[in-house]
């Protein structure tokens, strides 16, 4: 214990031999090299998205579909509203004289495949036009108010709290019972109020962006209210929009059918999802197949575009970026 204590101390007051240490000086060319790559924000964004499985299959599943809902009606021997009543209400893979119904064939004998698809074509444009019209407005509304702020924001924003009051559905449904159907309809009762969610949320980045100095700088240098606002507010917040965007379409989706499934959607001999699902119910105990396919569409589809709209909040949060 005492030679451990004394070779101690000699380690420690014995002075440092500076032969035993090479000078080596600064490496300039590890001080000048670059250790990541320089990326744009929506490389970058996008790059994770490619690297991510379930975010490719999610498009990838999406795609087949949007491809099915336009190939399928333009190829198929049958159209949508074609009757073989000699075949009603078949079974899936039913084949009768000239074709192969995959899905069957429904009370009237026409054939399911045709107008799953076809009612995809209604379905997903009905949903895309909404959201794109809402996505529109809200942009436009809530950069103006969060741009402006004062007076003009607070009786914006009391105008957007009116129709946030009142129940979706309810004006739906009543401007659905007002104006004539059809899918024009449709889209200008889910536009009226639809709106809404993405203009207070632009409205929110727009008032956290005016401050900041590219902003000051630009209305410094006497840039008008409209550029700033279209060149360098809106170019900021457009990540926040596809993701909003994105989670928007399912919505849209489910309104439509739910309008289509009580009654109020598209006119007959038009098909979508929800008019399918509602015919479906009808000989759900005999035929339950005639509902279950297009429950499947729509559930596949809701589900697909969710993941998605998540997997993309992630890809464009720059505190994931590794």
């Amino acid at each position: 214990m005492e030679e451990y204590k004394m070779n101690e101390e000699l380690s420690v007051n014995s002075p440092i031999d500076a032969s035993e240490f090479e000078h080596i000086g600064q490496d300039l060319g590890s001080l000048n090299e670059i250790v990541r790559p320089s990326t744009s924000f929506w490389k970058d964004a996008f790059g994770r998205i490619k690297r991510d499985k379930v975010a490719i299959t999610l498009v990838c599943t999406l795609a087949v579909i949007a491809v099915l809902a336009i190939i399928v009606p333009m190829v198929s021997p049958y159209n949508m509203a074609e009757q073989h009543l000699q075949h009603t209400n078949q079974g899936m893979f039913f084949s009768d004289a000239t074709c192969l119904h995959i899905f069957g064939t429904d009370n009237l004998g026409r054939d399911i495949f045709v107008r799953i698809f076809e009612g995809a074509r209604v379905s997903l444009f009905i949903a895309f036009a909404a959201v794109i019209a809402n996505c529109f407005i809200g942009i436009v509304y809530g950069g103006i108010s969060g741009y402006f702020g004062g007076t003009i924001d607070n009786i914006m924003m009391r105008i957007v709290e009116i129709i946030n009051g009142i129940p979706y559905l309810l004006i739906v449904i009543l401007l659905m019972m007002v104006l004539p159907r059809g899918t024009m309809t449709i889209i200008t009762a889910l536009v009226a109020v639809g709106w809404v969610g993405m203009a207070r949320l632009v409205r929110g980045e727009v008032m956290r962006l005016k401050e900041q100095e590219f902003v000051i700088s630009a209305r410094t240098m006497g840039a008008s209210a409209t550029r700033i606002i279209s060149k360098h507010l809106v170019p900021n917040i457009l990540s926040i929009v596809v993701v909003n965007l994105t989670l928007s379409i399912p919505s849209a989706i489910f309104n439509e059918a739910f309008l289509s499934f009580i009654g109020l959607g598209v006119p007959i001999p038009l098909a979508s999802w929800g008019t399918l699902a509602n015919e479906g119910v009808v000989v759900f105990q005999t035929q339950p197949i005639q509902l279950i396919i297009p429950a499947f569409f729509i559930s596949i589809t809701m589900l697909s575009f969710n993941l998605l709209g998540d997997k993309l909040r992630d890809a464009f949060d720059p505190k994931l970026r590794r």
